[in-house]
């Protein structure tokens, strides 16, 4: 039988701290090693335990959990699940953490912390396994974006602005930042995008905002009934179902609170699907780093629709789930690094575009 997954919980709370225990040790694969009431305790621990993944609150006394984070990324990178707050400031305190290089957060519950943490046991246990199989990506610069290189700007000369073409993005562990590197490339008349990153509500409005503030397209969190533009980015809001819909000759986002699908909402496979349906050939479906399968079968039916479907190649993704089991499906036409997938996606949209003005 396989070593189970050592974790070391850090947080100033003491409850809290107790039912992350509980939950992690109720599971067969994985178990708490120490806990830290804050970061200078925690230093120690690591030395002495070797933890696996590291369980870190965000906001605590004598160093904050960000300050902390940047630390040991840089010192002993290791796997790091971050405990945030579900307030404005816990969210943008968590996606500046993702930045950072932590691998993904997990909110607390505002009442009821105790029976709140007990009912997330199998989302925190997800979370944990996720982050022991992740693969480490180095931390970015507040406010940095990656130069442009010559090639990437030859596709950018000519203009791409369509009605009809579409990006659709689905992404899951490790997506907020690969979706930043997807989009910030993307110029001011791309083809309307739209996004279901696996995220909570209360989050994917200020992740939308920090992209908007990084990229040269529009980037908002989608609402229902609108109409989607060229040169914008729709991301679906947590805990809301984005689908693709039409309304006469132009394309609309729908949100819904259906169940989850694939034990998700937003789903992947459910924006999949409606762009199947309604934009098929004018579609280009890209599916990113992730845990699971959720988008694999949705690529699929993209592909069968007309769509050009692409897949983030095992090298440069978080968590190679998502992606693997499209590939397994032959649900993608292509398989590409990370750092290639926004070229890749204009030049498809180049020799498509060349191919119809032939026509």
């Amino acid at each position: 039988m396989s070593q189970k997954i050592k974790v070391l919980c850090v947080d100033d709370s003491a409850l809290i701290r107790s039912v992350m225990t509980e939950i992690i040790n109720s599971q067969p694969d994985m178990t708490v090693v120490g806990t830290a009431a804050d970061p200078l305790v925690a230093r120690d621990l690591i030395k002495a335990t070797n933890p696996d993944v590291l369980t870190l609150d965000v906001e605590m006394p004598r160093m904050d959990g960000l300050e902390f984070l940047e630390k040991i990324m840089r010192l002993r990178p290791m796997p790091v699940v971050m405990v945030s707050s579900l307030t404005e400031r816990g969210s943008e305190i968590a996606l500046r953490a993702l930045e950072l290089g932590a691998v993904d957060f997990v909110t607390k519950p505002r009442l009821g912390v105790r029976d709140g943490l007990l009912n997330y046991t199998e989302l925190i246990a997800g979370k944990v396994r996720a982050a022991h199989c992740a693969r480490l990506q180095p931390a970015r610069r507040a406010g940095a974006v990656p130069a442009a290189d010559a090639p990437q700007e030859a596709l950018l000369r000519s203009p791409l602005l369509s009605t009809e073409k579409l990006i659709i993005i689905g992404a899951s562990t490790g997506g907020t930042e690969a979706i930043r590197e997807v989009l910030q490339p993307l110029p001011p008349d791309s083809p309307a995008v739209l996004i279901a990153q696996h995220m909570p509500a209360g989050f994917t409005r200020s992740f939308a905002q920090r992209l908007d503030g990084l990229c040269r397209i529009t980037v908002k969190e989608a609402e229902h009934g609108e109409r989607v533009l060229p040169g914008h980015a729709y991301i679906a809001p947590g805990a809301f179902h984005l689908s693709l819909g039409r309304s006469g000759a132009n394309y609309v986002a729908h949100l819904d609170e259906e169940p989850p699908v694939n034990r998700h909402r937003p789903s992947i496979d459910v924006l999949f699907d409606s762009a199947a349906r309604h934009a098929g050939r004018n579609a280009i479906g890209v599916i990113l780093t992730g845990m699971g399968r959720d988008g694999a079968e949705g690529l699929l039916r993209m592909k069968r629709a007309g769509a050009y479907t692409l897949a983030q190649d095992e090298a440069s993704c978080v968590v190679f789930g998502m992606p693997r089991e499209a590939i397994a499906l032959g649900a993608a036409d292509e398989v590409a690094p990370l750092s290639e997938m926004s070229k890749r996606v204009l030049a498809h949209l180049r020799t498509f575009g060349a191919r119809a003005n032939r026509v």
